[in-house]
């Protein structure tokens, strides 16, 4: 099944989660990799080893490289389920069901919020209203 809708007018239109995958996730992630290395005084390779990633990426995420489509760092909500899901992995034995309970609940409060609809649009030049309403309606 492929989750990319092809138009009649043969544009591809990237759907929601697609442009989550490529803009939310990497955003979550790098919000959480700067909070390990500013506020914890972790080391890079500390926190590629906590999060199952490279240092080399971790580095990405910390110097802005990846992880900067979108602007989650200043959204209340968003911080407090950072703070939250590093709290569970520095102080509480990592759960995955609870960890990834709270990223999809900072994903959906991301879409809610409108953050990535100006890379939705930008990836989906004429996106339908259905769409749109997608995101801040879940």
């Amino acid at each position: 099944m492929f989750l990319t809708e092809i138009r009649p007018n043969g544009e591809q239109m990237l759907l929601p989660c697609e442009i989550g995958v490529k803009t939310v996730l990497p955003a979550i992630k790098a919000a959480i990799a700067r909070n390990f290395v500013e506020k914890h005084g972790m080391k890079e390779q500390q926190v590629a080893q906590i999060l199952g990633l490279t240092q080399s990426a971790i580095s990405r995420y910390t110097t802005k490289n990846r992880g900067n489509l979108i602007t989650i760092e200043n959204i209340p909500e968003v911080q407090a389920l950072i703070d939250q899901m590093i709290n569970i992995f520095l102080h509480e034995k990592a759960q995955q069901k609870e960890i990834l309970e709270i990223f999809c609940q900072t994903c959906k409060i991301i879409r809610e919020k409108g953050l990535m609809c100006k890379t939705c649009r930008k990836k989906t030049p004429q996106p339908s209203v259905e769409t749109c309403a997608f995101c801040r309606s879940m």
